[in-house]
This record gives structure tokens, C-alpha cells and sequence, in this order.
């Protein structure tokens, strides 16, 4: 086999379909107020029941998207995608604002 084709058999990856494959996140809305921060544990690779560990962020917007940010620094993920990261918590956060009643002219409020 020349050596040009064996070359171009080692560059071949396999890329696992896993939604969290080795070290990923996952930002998702709450039932209530906040986000959910689910994350995999690499230590627990081989146990799926416990691989994966989620945390609420519930306080105020400013400080959960900090604490998101020091979370993502501080366990080396992706950190290229940190700000898809804190953009994807944002917009959650601001779809959960409450929004204002308006009263109309003739007395009824309306949304």
C-alpha cells in the first residue's frame, strides 16, 4: 500500500451522534425562574445512570451568567462556544421576563 493512502486512512475520526460527547454542556430553560446547567463527568464515563450532573441557576440575571461564565473557565470546556453559551442563557433569561400590562383607553387591559 503506497503511502499516501495510508496516510489518509489515519486522518479519519470518528465523531460519537452523543448529544454530551466527553466534555460538553447543556443550557436549557426551568420549569420556573432561571436555567438548568447540565454537564458530564468524565470520571463516570462507564455509569450513563450518574454520568451526568444538572444545577439550577436561579438568582438574578447578572450573577448566573457570571457563574456560568467562572464554570466554563474553570472546567476547560469548549471555550470557543462560551459565548454561544452565555448568548443561549441570556435569551432564556429574557424570555422569561415578565411582561407589563398596559391599560388601554377605554379602561380594559390588554398583553
Amino acid at each position: 500500500m503506497p503511502i499516501l493512502l495510508r496516510r489518509e486512512i489515519f486522518k479519519k475520526k470518528h465523531f460519537s451522534t452523543e448529544p454530551h460527547n466527553k466534555k460538553s454542556i447543556d443550557i436549557s430553560p426551568t420549569d420556573s425562574q432561571g436555567f438548568k446547567l447540565t454537564w458530564k463527568k468524565a470520571k463516570a464515563a462507564h455509569k450513563p445512570g450518574s454520568c451526568y450532573v444538572s444545577r439550577n441557576m436561579k438568582s438574578g440575571p447578572r450573577v448566573a451568567l457570571f457563574r456560568l461564565r467562572r464554570f466554563i473557565r474553570a472546567n476547560k470546556y469548549r471555550r470557543d462556544l462560551t459565548k454561544a453559551a452565555l448568548r443561549r442563557a441570556c435569551a432564556i433569561l429574557n424570555s422569561q421576563k415578565r411582561t407589563l400590562q398596559v391599560k388601554n383607553q377605554s379602561g380594559k387591559f390588554f398583553f
